[in-house]
């Protein structure tokens, strides 16, 4: 539950002699509010985070306010591959001007502070590889000018919750986390260039609403899921894609041949599913693929251009004539039990 309660400093003051500005004054409050909760810091970066003048500390950075360019305040933190450990501080929400707050490969844990409301520039936000726990973090749903979220890496948990897809962002990165749910059905009102939510327990189908996201969308990767059901054939709106990685999930049918009509293509990863039939020679002759990677499924055929690829993968299928193939019997088995997309009970196309 967030708290909607102004951030008043309690612990620490700042010494005896002036600090220039309000806006200073409030960042040294901060900061060494959140020094005091850092339980390590084996690199020393915040060894100089000491007196009034914060603009010198190791990871801060300054710059004139937004609102007045005679003011200067703190507008960035980077502690990027410190190796901290520790928590975040309610404090922080008195960086009231930060607009960068990267803390990506330290240690910290706990949740991140309901103040952080506060932080209304805020425009990229990183806290990945860390050890954040707890519900997916809901403060952020307040950071109006956050355009950067990256997550990946921590142990949230729970639900994916809709309002995500309804921030203005360019890129969003939720990989590697505990998260236990399905992708929202308002997927697609995601204005998103990259998003990436691998590594962790999504069931259900891929939204319809994903082909909405053909004016944006340029790599999207939703591997090592439980994702079920058949791609859509409207899947081929997604034209300025260059990425596109659904692989090790439970995905079954044809791919679409639609896919062909994604002439930014460079690298397509549907390994490790059940799809089956013949591979889309259109698939193939696209001019920008790369890399093609359809291993560990059950395709009975593939065409020319597919060997001509550069980078393609497809072994464990049931292609005749060509090595490291499923076994016959295996093959037989499967083709004997044909997968019904309508069986998912999905929305087909």
């Amino acid at each position: 539950m967030l708290f909607f309660s102004k951030v008043t400093p309690q612990t620490f003051y700042p010494p005896d002699f002036p600090i220039t500005t309000p806006q200073l004054m409030e960042a040294y409050i901060a900061l060494q509010s959140w020094k005091h909760a850092m339980t390590s810091d084996p690199k020393k970066f915040t060894a100089n985070w000491l007196g009034p003048h914060v603009c010198n500390y190791t990871g801060v950075y300054c710059a004139p306010a937004p609102y007045d360019p005679f003011i200067l305040t703190v507008a960035g933190i980077d502690l990027n591959h410190a190796n901290i450990a520790g928590s975040l501080p309610e404090e922080l929400g008195l960086l009231k001007d930060l607009a960068l707050f990267h803390i990506n490969s330290n240690r910290f844990s706990g949740v991140i502070p309901d103040s952080f409301i506060h932080l209304k520039f805020l425009f990229e936000l990183d806290i990945s590889n860390n050890r954040f726990s707890g519900p997916f973090p809901c403060v952020v749903f307040f950071l109006h000018s956050l355009k950067y979220l990256d997550i990946r890496f921590n142990e949230f948990d729970g639900n994916i919750p809709p309002q995500l897809f309804e921030l203005k962002l360019d890129a969003l990165f939720i990989n590697n986390n505990k998260f236990h749910s399905t992708l929202p059905a308002n997927l697609g009102n995601s204005p998103v260039s990259v998003f990436v939510v691998a590594n962790n327990d999504i069931r259900g189908c891929i939204p319809p609403s994903l082909a909405n996201m053909a004016e944006t969308l340029d790599e999207i990767v939703l591997s090592n899921m439980a994702l079920t059901g058949c791609l859509r054939q409207d899947i081929g709106l997604l034209r300025g894609l260059t990425v596109l990685d659904v692989s090790s999930n439970n995905l079954a049918g044809p791919l679409p041949e639609s896919i062909g009509a994604m002439r930014s293509l460079e690298q397509l990863n549907v390994a490790h599913n059940k799809f089956s039939g013949q591979v889309p020679s259109s698939i193939c002759s696209l001019p920008k693929l790369e890399n093609f990677t359809y291993s560990f499924n059950y395709f009975s055929g593939e065409p020319l251009a597919c060997l001509r690829l550069p980078g393609k993968d497809d072994r464990r299928n049931c292609i005749q004539n060509r090595p490291l193939q499923r076994t016959p019997e295996e093959c037989i088995n499967f083709y004997a039990h044909p997968i019904s997309c309508s069986s998912f009970q999905c929305p087909i196309s």
